[in-house]
């Protein structure tokens, strides 16, 4: 598939709010499953089960917090404004 002007525009677009949302925002909490998938666990055992420590570990609610460096967001947002740009200045499809 070949990305055409609609493309680039709407790529550009999205680029510009997600460096918005990024520039704006300080951090993100991740929820429960998000963090499960990103902290390893360790393998559940007969022994690890029977022992104390670690049901009360199992128990906890640990969510991962991510603080993205402040040059992401410039750097998001500066790709899609070149993106949204250069759709802008490519020729109108059928014209």
């Amino acid at each position: 598939m070949e990305l055409n002007r609609n493309h680039y525009f709407v790529i550009g677009v999205v680029l510009i709010l997600i460096g918005i949302q990024v520039r704006m925002v300080d951090t993100f909490v991740l929820n429960k499953e998000a963090s499960d998938r990103l902290i390893p666990r360790p393998e559940r055992t007969l022994a690890n089960d029977l022992s104390l420590t670690t049901l009360v570990s199992n128990t906890t609610d640990v969510r991962k917090t991510i603080t993205p460096a402040p040059w992401i967001g410039w750097l998001v947002l500066s790709a899609g404004a070149v993106l949204t740009l250069h759709a802008l200045a490519m020729p109108k499809a059928g014209g």
